[in-house]
């Protein structure tokens, strides 16, 4: 089959860098899908990935998001069959969707929703399973419950963001504000329900006290260490902070005097682990296709390549080492 790989980690105009390659198609295992990619989305982890891990054996092929056609099922596989229309975000210790076909375990995959076509459909899975993860997992907020209560969300324009937003407003009684530095960014927190947007270029604390909210809980998604400071000093009282990026290191202890909780959302720990609960991103797939098919919750997609390329996927990259990507980027399937 035709595939996207890299053969070495470094600079995207580097010698290794994404090319077009012929890959064995895969196998599925007892528990797998085999699906007909025929929409990706590219994500800060595809990039982190390409600059600084290289292959162990040959060219590895990236890409997490896919919306496909299931084509073959394994011997244990009982929720799909042939010809199933699905949606997932994949499994990191597995080769990735760029690529005419890809194995996915089916406890990690949901039903594509109807009203979006497949490269719209894949620019939802990772970002969704990561905030729905963060909110309900990690912050422990009950669906409609945290009335009276505020989430802070830094780094709101991005795709874990706009989701989380909406999550937010949906399923809790949450008060959301969103931070976002560029008129533009500000615009879309809104447009995704953010009740008050704040510039996270400026003075966080300042912001808030002049809004007069103290937040409960903080979705730290981006420059966390440089925004440690701020947070420590705007979270209430045994408050919980999130976060999803790879800070080098964050003073710890100053989160001692106010009792704060601090927890990591990483969505591959299902798969990479198999988890008992690991068919949760199945089902909570399931309710973000539910809510997307009844209107509410609106797609995140602003960036939509005609074709998979090289050339179009390094672009993409490219787009997503600026740092001024809003909402996602998807690409249709080779």
């Amino acid at each position: 089959m035709k595939a996207i790989g890299y053969d070495k980690a470094g600079p995207l105009d580097g010698q290794g860098a994404l090319r077009e390659i012929a890959a064995q198609r895969p196998v599925p295992g007892p528990r797998d899908l085999l699906v007909r990619v025929q929409g990706i989305s590219v994500n800060p982890v595809d990039v982190k990935l390409r600059a600084a891990r290289s292959p162990e054996d040959g060219p590895a092929i990236l890409g997490f998001d896919a919306s496909g056609t299931v084509e073959q099922i394994g011997a244990e596989v009982t929720g799909f069959a042939i010809g199933d229309q699905v949606f997932y975000a994949g499994d990191v210790t597995r080769p990735g969707t760029n690529a005419e076909y890809h194995a996915v375990d089916e406890r990690i995959v949901g039903r594509k929703p109807t009203s979006l076509d497949h490269p719209e459909a894949a620019g939802l899975p990772l970002t969704s399973i990561t905030a729905w993860e963060m909110l309900f997992d990690s912050f422990r907020i009950p669906e409609g419950g945290a009335e009276g209560r505020t989430l802070l969300v830094i780094g709101g324009a991005g795709g874990v963001g706009s989701v989380l937003i909406q999550l937010a407003r949906q399923l809790t009684g949450l008060t959301v504000i969103a931070t976002a530095s560029r008129p533009e960014t500000q615009d879309w927190v809104r447009r995704m329900g953010a009740d008050h947007v704040t510039d996270h270029r400026g003075d966080l604390g300042a912001q808030l006290r002049e809004l007069g909210l103290v937040p409960d809980y903080v979705a730290a998604l981006t420059a966390t260490d440089q925004h440690w400071p701020a947070i420590i000093d705007l979270i209430a009282p045994r408050g919980h902070v999130a976060l999803i990026d790879d800070p080098e290191t964050l003073d710890m202890a100053a989160a001692k005097p106010k009792a704060l909780t601090v927890s990591w959302e990483f969505m591959f720990t299902r798969s990479m682990f198999e988890t008992a609960d690991m068919s949760a991103q199945a089902d909570l797939l399931n309710r973000v296709a539910a809510m997307l098919d009844d209107g509410r919750l609106q797609s995140t997609v602003t960036e939509r390549a005609a074709s998979l390329t090289p050339a179009t996927l390094t672009e993409a990259h490219r787009r997503q080492e600026s740092g001024r990507v809003i909402g996602k980027q998807v690409l249709p399937g080779l």
